[in-house]
């Protein structure tokens, strides 16, 4: 599995909540984008985010990335500081 990370700063809550929203209302990802799942870590005291995004394959990621790359600046949580891809070495639950 591979996952797509994006720090974002100058995250406003107004903002975040609506993102929210668009994903919770949509049927799933954004055409173009083969992803697996999304989760959104917001840090309100430094108005920052981490958005990930997990993918199948490393193929998948390059693909779901040309298209999010894409993506208007008003879609987004803040102001794109960073990205990385990312192949998960370990996952574990606890239970």
């Amino acid at each position: 599995m591979f996952a797509r990370v994006v720090r974002f700063s100058d995250v406003d809550q107004e903002r975040i909540a609506q993102v929210i929203d668009q994903i919770n209302e949509s049927d799933g990802p954004p055409p173009g984008v083969p992803a697996k799942s999304i989760q959104m870590l917001v840090d309100e005291a430094q108005a920052t985010a981490v958005v990930v995004i997990f993918f199948e394959t490393e193929e998948d990621m390059r693909t779901g990335g040309a298209v999010l790359d894409q993506m208007d600046a008003g879609e987004t949580p803040g102001t794109r500081s960073s990205v990385d891809h990312c192949e998960v070495k370990v996952e574990m639950e606890a239970g």
